[in-house]
């Protein structure tokens, strides 16, 4: 443990218990089988069984709808011994706390019962399909459409860079209900995949980092789903929906980093007692006590700005700007510590033989996706008048 002393505010001996279990699964179950999911560019899909059969899908969902009955911090302490573990291709951040979310907070009592129980137990995966090819960040801007025909929606256009693209059965997809009302025609409307004629699954894309990760094209051509798969009752809340779940996104980014950094960290810390230069350890080197020193300076001060986030979150109180401000500044200092952490490895490294090399090339999209950290400025900056 990096921080022997520290104790983590929020949690409690059901979440501890919970920490060992999901710790115990990821490193026996998922690590074994990390490098076959790193050269196949995706994780196998009887992953997502096993995970629902241990009970770390969906935690933070009601029993009634088939989830673990817990809440936001049962999804942390999950999330956080994955990446601990090193599997970081497992997309249940998108599939728990992303997707399974919006289901329960604006999804009908028949889609919460349709569709959640399936997701718990690894039946069904999740995304969703925000990106395009030529829109990011801003959403407002997608050029997917969504024209209802009697009750059915005719759903067309191109989604890129999804998340679990390549296993998901179920895809929220945001669209425009009504092209001209900018922000306020953006819809919400859920796409299952299976049999359906006008959904196509474009390629595994290959990436710089987080390569078991898979990261897909998506295929919108005349594809009809029922009026029923809308989220919310009215057409045109999509935007709004989107706005307000985004900070829960951002914050769970955020805590990812500080996972990075604390195991980066870790891990240089066994090389540089190992590894000897000119006679002596590199932890003996002034340098690298100096540089580790700032590392864990602010790795602890990321890990407590961050767990007092999931406290405002819990009560209610968590605003978008501070989401902001926990997304961009501990994406920004995973990247540096991970650089410096690389640094210290010397040559090796640069070398795909060891972790630090992977966790450097996964680190560099985390101040892209969830929005740029350039929008999450600008987002901030928008609070001082």
């Amino acid at each position: 443990m990096l921080f022997e002393n520290y104790q983590v505010p929020w949690e409690n001996d059901e979440l501890r218990i919970l920490r060992d279990a999901a710790a115990k699964f990821f490193t026996q179950e998922f690590k074994p089988q990390n490098e076959k999911w790193l050269a196949q560019g995706k994780v196998d899909r009887e992953a997502w069984n096993k995970a629902g059969e241990a009970g770390l899908l969906c935690a933070e969902i009601p029993e009634e709808y088939g989830g673990g009955g817990g809440d936001y911090r049962h999804e942390t302490v999950i999330m956080e011994e994955q990446h601990r573990a090193g599997v970081g291709g497992f997309g249940n951040q998108v599939h728990s706390t992303i997707v399974a979310p919006y289901i329960l907070h604006y999804g009908s009592e028949e889609q919460r019962r349709r569709w959640l129980p399936k997701m718990a137990t690894g039946e069904m995966v999740g995304a969703i399909a925000m990106t395009e090819p030529n829109t990011g960040s801003d959403l407002q801007a997608v050029r997917t459409t969504a024209v209802r025909d009697g009750d059915e929606y005719v759903i067309n256009g191109a989604k890129t860079y999804i998340t679990n693209g390549q296993h998901a059965d179920l895809v929220i997809v945001v669209a425009k209900t009504d092209p001209n009302q900018g922000a306020k025609g953006i819809s919400l409307i859920v796409v299952e995949t299976a049999d359906n004629p006008g959904f196509e699954r474009g390629r595994n894309l290959s990436k710089l980092g987080q390569k078991s990760a898979d990261t897909s094209e998506l295929f919108f051509q005349d594809c009809r789903v029922p009026v029923s798969n809308r989220l919310g009752d009215n057409e045109g809340e999509g935007f709004i929906q989107l706005m307000k779940q985004l900070p829960e996104e951002r914050l769970n980014i955020a805590q990812a980093a500080v996972i990075a950094m604390e195991r980066a960290i870790e891990i240089t810390l066994e090389f540089v007692k190992e590894r000897k230069a000119f006679g002596q350890r590199v932890i003996d080197f002034q340098n690298s006590r100096f540089k580790l020193a700032e590392c864990k300076t602010e790795a602890l001060v990321a890990r407590t700005f961050v767990d007092q986030c999931v406290m405002w979150l819990m009560e209610g109180r968590l605003d978008a700007a501070t989401a902001s401000m926990a997304k961009y500044w501990c994406t920004q200092k995973q990247c540096e510590i991970v650089d410096e952490c690389l640094q210290l490895h010397g040559g090796a490294g640069y070398m795909s033989e060891y972790e630090i090399s992977h966790m450097y090339a996964d680190a560099r999209v985390q101040k892209i996706y969830g929005g740029t950290n350039e929008i999450m400025k600008e987002m901030i900056g928008r609070t001082l008048g």
